[in-house]
């Protein structure tokens, strides 16, 4: 009997091998370019998400600002802002020091941080706190820097006071003068409550490189304006 059925030669199978590996290579290609577009959207969205996080705690700090008798809730010295708060952990074991700075790490790029005292329940202790946090924002400690929170890498930041129905920068004359009486009433003990801003703005200037970056800005107003608790 003779034959009939012929198989591939030599250079059919090296044809059809080298064009299987093509389709390998372009389907690799196609796969971990759909990879890498997942890893930087991914990477967008939690750095959307670590922004809007950042906002809602600098909004709760402000939420939470009380007044001591001669001590301010509030200050702001062009470096550091200061807040004095209640303690959101436990609100039944005293305030708490919440401090907002910006500083350069070690690549030399700026980041906001956010740094909090425990629970205090003395005077003695909040007043210590308050000047350490004015400390932390220029030559943290190292107990210092493992209580700061590393949030947003900033190019720079701006804090404006509303008070008289305008946006005053706080170290104006007028903010300054506040910010005297502040100092004095806090040496002398004074049993009178310092006045708030009735608003606080913040301006942020984002990286570039990040999901959102320029310029962004974020007013807050206090809960106490028009009659509100």
């Amino acid at each position: 009997m003779r034959r009939t059925g012929q198989g591939f030669t030599l250079i059919e199978l090296l044809v059809a091998i080298s064009v299987m590996a093509l389709m390998a290579v372009l389907s690799w290609r196609g796969v971990d370019g759909i990879s890498r577009s997942q890893e930087r959207l991914q990477q967008r969205a939690d750095e959307v998400l670590t922004l809007q996080a950042t906002l809602t705690q600098w909004g709760s700090d402000l939420d939470a600002i009380v007044s001591q008798p001669g001590m301010p809730g509030l200050d702001w010295d062009g470096r550091a802002l200061r807040i004095l708060r209640r303690s959101s952990a436990a609100p039944d074991q005293g305030l708490v020091v919440v401090a907002w700075a910006q500083r350069n790490n070690a690549k030399g790029q700026g980041e906001w941080l956010r740094w909090q005292s425990p629970p205090l329940d003395n005077r003695r202790d909040l007043e210590s706190a308050w000047q350490k946090a004015t400390v932390w924002a220029q030559t943290p400690s190292a107990e210092d820097s493992a209580r700061e929170v590393h949030t947003l890498p900033i190019d720079q930041w701006q804090v404006f006071y509303y008070r008289n129905n305008a946006w005053t920068n706080p170290l104006s004359s007028g903010d300054s003068t506040n910010a005297a009486t502040t100092s004095q009433g806090t040496s002398a003990g004074s049993g009178v409550a310092l006045t708030l801003p009735d608003g606080v703005r913040l301006a942020l200037t984002l990286s570039a490189g990040q999901a959102v970056s320029g310029t962004l800005t974020r007013d807050w107003v206090s809960p106490l304006i028009g009659g509100g608790s």
